[in-house]
């Protein structure tokens, strides 16, 4: 289909070149071309509102433009059956069926590899994922930011990035003191000690947990060992639950970067040095700042305290040259809505150093609301302040819970409904949707006990697939390919959860309208091709989100 689209653009734009009237007025002429898919399908497969937006640079009404444009244009007829004008202006086009019928069997003869390309030419970029603090399990809002980031990876992977998958470890500072104190206290406490605790104290029972493990490992050994003791058995504990979380939900680091190493290394006084010599450090009682007023910041930032302390803001700076060090022409983090305010100083920060603007790429998930049958609920019967991840995945399993995460833009807020993700009906989405590949495997598999044997596609006769729903369903396989590099050119996974939706949505009724095994053995054959080739765009879609594609349900 992407061909079919870069033809009608080349048309298009020699169409316009050949007017009267337009004597090099429009600049960037293909910037004004879009083909998209309308919404009915009455009025063709692939629509153009040019004439629309060409006509005041030539003094024309619109449907005239249109009716010139398409008069001086030469259609592909293999790839191109008809062209119509309608309404005000549009350009309507109708794919030609020996295009659909000769394409299809690209599907069977790549197979994984369909829908891939090469758009980002091995460029390398880094997705930094959830990197939570290793403070507390994860909650829910956590899991939002690892499906859709996880999925982003995947796309771009798909599209021909080098991509690694970071997670960056917040293991140094005040909140891992805090943890420490947190788990000293509550250790002391559960002793029989009269110890207070503190207003900024880590209060979920999960600290009361770590606390009694430790009784039951060291009994009462470690009452008078120091805080760093606490900090770090902590520290090891809530790691090894976010780990295996993450395992759990199927997403795989090819690094985990520890904070700590930027304080011991000297990454940080190094990032300060490169600022200083930009000329975007000054310092006043005491402190030092760095100077992001200069890029629109509402005010300049500390880097490093009056006690010589330095903040999180200098590490995360380091953090960031240290990637740039490391060669990635792009970084890609997903931060919480929460860090929306933090978002301008970082850019700052970025463009200080000298890198390029597009260097860093910053997308902030919403929160996520957990419903039952559209009642708010609390989940956990521990005194958590947060839904964990893991209670979620318990209840409703990782496919459904990657696949909720998904389906909304992550800048919009998610509501989650827990029984509509545990219904097996077309209610739920991902269930609709892995049925769907369920079944394409049911009819290949019955085919089988039949002694029908599965064909190349290239050897079937495809033009016996004539009937509208089978059209449909050809053009949206064929779609594809594009709809990645959309969902990966503009970090939206969405669009391939909405992809699946109205792919699964053809083939359901598709296999209502037509028996695809019957006596006429040609036609067999070729709605078999179909279903395979059905089969075959499910599993990489999904595949692309995370999802399984069970060949049962």
């Amino acid at each position: 289909m992407i061909e079919v689209k870069e033809h009608i653009v080349s048309e298009l734009i020699e169409g316009i070149k050949k007017m009267d009237g337009l004597n090099g007025s429009l600049k960037n002429l293909d910037s004004h071309i879009h083909v998209d898919e309308p919404k009915d399908g009455r009025y063709g497969d692939l629509s153009s509102n040019v004439a629309m937006k060409v006509a005041s640079n030539l003094g024309k009404p619109p449907r005239k433009v249109a009716q010139e444009i398409v008069a001086n244009c030469v259609f592909d007829p293999c790839l191109i059956e008809d062209v119509q004008i309608a309404g005000p202006g549009f350009i309507n086009f109708f794919i030609s069926r020996q295009y659909l019928h000769k394409s299809l069997p690209e599907i069977e003869e790549k197979d994984g590899e369909f829908g891939k390309s090469n758009i980002g030419k091995g460029e390398r970029v880094q997705c930094e994922i959830v990197s939570a603090n290793p403070t507390g399990p994860l909650h829910i809002g956590h899991g939002r930011g690892a499906a859709v980031g996880d999925a982003i990876a995947r796309l771009l992977k798909a599209v021909g990035y080098d991509v690694q998958r970071e997670y960056y470890i917040n293991d140094t500072g005040s909140q891992m003191e805090n943890l420490g104190r947190s788990v000293q206290i509550r250790y002391r406490q559960l002793l029989g000690e009269d110890v207070p605790f503190f207003e900024d104290g880590y209060q979920g029972d999960y600290i009361v947990d770590i606390a009694r493990e430790i009784i039951r490992e060291y009994g009462d050994g470690k009452k008078t060992e120091g805080l760093q003791f606490f900090i770090d058995y902590a520290y090891t504990k809530i790691m090894g639950w976010i780990r295996k979380d993450i395992e759990d939900f199927r997403i795989s680091y090819d690094n985990w970067f520890s904070e700590r190493s930027l304080h011991t290394e000297g990454k940080i006084s190094q990032a300060l040095d490169e600022l200083r010599k930009n000329g975007y450090i000054c310092e006043s009682d005491g402190a030092v700042f760095f100077q992001s007023s200069e890029f629109g910041d509402d005010k300049d930032r500390v880097l490093i305290r009056q006690d010589g302390r330095p903040t999180y803001f200098a590490a995360d700076i380091a953090y960031h040259k240290n990637k740039h060090e490391r060669g990635f022409k792009k970084v890609i983090n997903m931060w919480g809505a929460d860090h929306h305010g933090y978002v301008p100083r970082m850019m700052a920060a970025v463009r200080a150093m000298g890198y390029s603007e597009d260097f860093l790429e910053i997308h902030l998930f919403a929160m996520v609301s957990l419903t039952r049958n559209g009642e708010p609920v609390v989940m956990s019967k521990r005194s958590w302040d947060f839904i964990l991840l893991r209670e979620v995945i318990d209840e409703v399993g990782v496919d459904a819970c990657r696949y909720f995460f998904i389906t909304k833009s992550s800048d919009s807020h998610l509501e989650f409904d827990l029984e509509v993700a545990k219904k097996q009906s077309d209610e739920n989405p991902v269930y609709y949707v892995q049925y769907a590949h369920a079944r394409t495997c049911s009819i290949l598999h019955k085919a089988e006990e039949k002694g029908l044997r599965l064909m190349p596609a290239s050897e079937v006769g495809l033009e016996r697939l004539t009937e509208p729903g089978a059209i449909r369903l050809i053009k949206k396989l064929l779609s594809f390919p594009e709809a990645v590099a959309s969902a990966a050119k503009g970090r939206k996974p969405h669009l391939v959860a909405d992809y699946l939706g109205e792919l699964a949505g053809s083939f359901h009724s598709f296999y209502k309208d037509h028996r695809v095994i019957s006596e006429d053995e040609p036609l067999t054959l070729a709605r078999l091709s179909l279903v395979n080739a059905t089969r075959i765009v499910l599993r990489n879609a999904l595949d692309l989100l995370g999802i399984d594609h069970p060949e049962k349900m």
